[in-house]
């Protein structure tokens, strides 16, 4: 077997809030049938996809229900069997209205489009050359399960004067309460290392490193012993430090390289590709199962939830289904993240369909989810000492609040990852991430205008 490795993780900033992890020792968990979905055509980031079925079409469970619109677009299926009763917008979970498919199941069970590989069967013959893998995987509808959405085969696509040396997978999962990732690499280990595989064969490399943080060394020593005859995959173990599972601070912990600073840096300005490893098991099913990307596992939890649970919920189903299936919304409860407490955002109603980028419903309760008293900032720079991209966070919310938004660009407000290590640790409860979102946007905005002239 091979040695786990103990490195430093990334240099600057971070903290360590409780776990909460309620759910890690509940397996997964398939969910019943939704009686409807409503599938939004913009999960992802990038051009919507266009809808391909008209309302009283019938469909099959993976059968394609909206198509791409060019390179960064991707597809969408149907995730039960059953009858298009709408086409319109419906609320996500941003808290706009987009354009969704609305299906209404008809039978008891699954009416599969026939190419899907249903049988148990674990294939780990790598049959695909790259092209036809990526290609694949841009028809199997497949995003970045992590929560930004990006469209997979476009990370696989590596441009002119671009090279890629090494595939990051991020098993890290640094959120409280999320269990998702953490229950999938200990349930699907195979498939997760075959999906690996088939990445470094798009790609065209030959090195692999997974990242998990050090309080999950089960999942570590399963996914070494796992990959312990393929000398292209490494499984490091990582400080219990967050936000471990960012970009870039993954990037600097695994191979001390840095990403530049947005708007344009990426992974692959650094020479590497990094994925989730919920992508990494979507990946393998659509090559070797043929499987389009129409489901995916929740964390819901919560301390007053009654059972709280590991979901494999379709795409498209209503989270109050998800709610009641672990024993229906508490008494107490004062709001719903998309999710976990750390970047996470309040839901507006939980009739709300699950996309393809929510991992995790976190319920709290009213008692927590009420703000303390704002009081003014004491300049004592704890913001500025956890801030993992050596932002000032007390300096840009104030830009912002007052509509400086032109110094605090400045100031690298662009730069903000959002992962609210400055609100967390504020001895004087400061809303500091809501006024420095509220600035990117606007700056963002300035920009827009800006180029266009």
């Amino acid at each position: 077997m091979k040695k786990t490795k103990q490195i430093k993780s990334f240099p600057q900033g971070g903290v360590h809030p409780p776990d909460f992890k309620l759910t890690d020792q509940k397996q997964i968990e398939n969910m019943p049938l939704p009686e409807k979905v409503a599938i939004h055509i913009s999960q992802h980031i990038g051009k919507p996809a266009n809808p391909i079925v008209k309302v009283g079409d019938k469909v099959k469970t993976g059968q394609l229900i909206a198509k791409g619109d060019g390179f960064i677009s991707t597809n969408y299926h149907a995730s039960i069997t059953g009858t298009v009763q709408k086409i319109e917008d419906v609320l996500d979970q941003t808290g706009y209205k987009n354009k969704a498919v609305i299906i209404k199941r008809e039978g008891t069970t699954d009416d599969w489009i026939p190419e899907v590989d249903l049988t148990p069967a674990i294939i780990k013959d790598i049959t695909y050359s790259s092209e036809e893998i990526r290609s694949k995987i841009y028809e199997a509808g497949i995003i970045g399960l992590g929560g930004a959405g990006f469209p997979s085969h476009v990370k696989l696509s590596v441009p002119d004067g671009k090279k890629i040396e090494f595939l990051l997978i991020n098993g890290v999962e640094c959120e409280p309460y999320l269990t998702s990732d953490y229950r999938l690499m200990l349930e699907k280990i195979e498939q997760l290392i075959v999906g690996i595989q088939i990445i470094l064969k798009a790609l065209d490399i030959n090195r692999a490193i997974i990242g998990i943080e050090a309080n999950k060394m089960d999942a570590i020593l399963k996914l070494k012993e796992g990959a312990k005859d393929i000398p292209q995959i490494d499984v490091v173990a990582l400080r219990v430090q967050y936000p471990q599972g960012g970009e870039r601070q993954l990037v600097k912990a695994l191979i001390n390289r840095e990403i530049p600073p947005p708007p344009k840096g990426l992974p692959i300005d650094a020479g590497c590709a990094v994925f989730n490893v919920g992508t990494v098991y979507a990946i393998y099913e659509a090559i070797q199962k043929n499987k389009p990307l129409i489901e995916r596992i929740v964390t819901l939890t919560g301390q007053s939830l009654k059972n709280p649970s590991n979901f494999l919920v379709r795409i498209g189903t209503p989270i109050k289904d998800v709610i009641d299936q672990a024993g229906g919304l508490p008494d107490d409860s004062g709001k719903i993240l998309s999710g976990g407490p750390m970047m996470g955002k309040a839901l507006a109603k939980i009739e709300i369909p699950l996309a393809k980028t929510i991992g995790g419903l976190v319920i709290i309760p009213e008692s927590q989810a009420t703000r303390n008293e704002v009081l003014e900032c004491i300049r004592c720079g704890k913001c500025v000492s956890v801030c993992p991209l050596g932002l000032e966070p007390y300096l840009i919310m104030a830009l912002s609040q007052k509509g400086a938004f032109d110094r605090a660009e400045q100031e690298k407000i662009l730069n903000c990852c959002e992962c609210a290590c400055c609100s967390y640790i504020c001895p004087s409860n400061r809303p500091l991430l809501d006024y420095i979102r509220l600035g990117k946007t606007v700056v963002n905005q300035i920009k827009r205008t800006r180029d266009t002239k």
